[in-house]
């Protein structure tokens, strides 16, 4: 079953929910979903990152740097904001090139924040760990972190084929084969998404994100018919990090020459749902949603479509 709870629409008349708004439509899809619900939205776009139609769907909006940790907590407060959600990715890569810290200049509520990540070697900088800080900083602060799902539910996946045909045998063995990789690379924290063919692993994914790492397996694997799994940590933190598929995901998955997505069923993201499966039937490929190994195994014969 799903492992988030949806918030009744009711909880959300009249109340502010904060939006800390990284790159793609995953933010305005929530920002959407909360004004059908009733509420208002208070959005914390990330420089360099945000899509610039947050401004229009939001009640009120601002800029800050990927650290000003400080700034976003003023700005939620000033709007009474209580509850609030991280949405849409960081690229972390953008903290390891060259004068990042001049560029991403930390408030002094972010130095707090970070700063211990970097002095001890008693942390680490993986996703949990630093995604895990900014929480208790706003927790700190009287804005509570909640999962983008409580908020918005429509866009967890269903359990099964979502568009294109059932899987052939072949491609199912594929697809149990990579959830036992990818929920690996997930326990480590290291990434969801693995590549594969004919079990064998072609790429996985790090600090790169998704859509590269599937145009990697691409220029690994020139004749094309990869089976490409993205799964939830085994340890996710449903507040922030959760699997999500959008079209540029499908675009990855067509340019690379793949034809299969598996994804996890009710720890995953769908943006704009009806176009993704528009997508996917258009461009033949293949997108299958299930909650465990045992049921992507069972796939072949379609007995687990919708």
């Amino acid at each position: 079953m799903p492992a988030c709870a949806a918030v009744p629409l009711a909880a959300l008349e009249g109340e502010t929910i904060g939006i800390l708004a990284g790159w793609g439509r995953f933010p305005v899809a929530v920002a959407e979903a909360v004004r059908r619900s009733g509420g208002r939205t208070a959005v914390v776009a990330i420089r360099d990152h945000a899509d610039l139609a947050l401004e229009a769907v939001a009640d009120c909006h601002s800029t800050v740097g990927v650290a000003e940790i400080g700034r976003a907590l003023s700005f939620f407060q000033q709007h009474g904001v209580q509850r609030a959600t991280m949405a849409g990715k960081i690229h972390k890569t953008q903290l390891f090139a060259r004068g990042a810290w001049l560029r991403h200049l930390p408030d002094w509520q972010g130095l707090c924040t970070f700063w211990p990540h970097f002095i001890t070697r008693r942390r680490d900088n993986r996703d949990d760990s630093l995604l895990g800080a900014i929480a208790s900083a706003f927790d700190t602060g009287g804005v509570r972190m909640v999962p983008a799902t409580d908020l918005a539910p429509e866009l967890l996946a269903r359990e099964g084929v979502l568009a294109g045909r059932p899987l052939s045998a072949t491609e199912a063995a594929d697809v149990a084969f990579g959830w036992q990789l990818a929920k690996e690379l997930g326990r480590l924290d290291i990434g969801q998404t693995v590549v594969v063919k004919n079990r064998a692993p072609l790429a996985l994914e790090a600090i790169e994100g998704t859509d590269a790492c599937i145009r990697r397996a691409g220029t690994l694997c020139g004749t094309g018919g990869m089976v490409v799994v993205k799964v939830a940590k085994p340890q996710q933190d449903l507040r922030f990090d959760m699997p999500t598929i959008g079209i540029g995901t499908l675009e990855s998955l067509r340019d690379a020459g793949a034809r299969v997505l598996a994804i996890e069923a009710g720890r995953t993201i769908l943006v704009d749902a009806p176009e993704l499966a528009g997508f996917a039937r258009s461009n033949g490929l293949t997108i299958v949603s299930c909650y465990d190994v045992a049921g992507a195994a069972a796939l072949p014969d379609g007995s687990a479509a919708a």
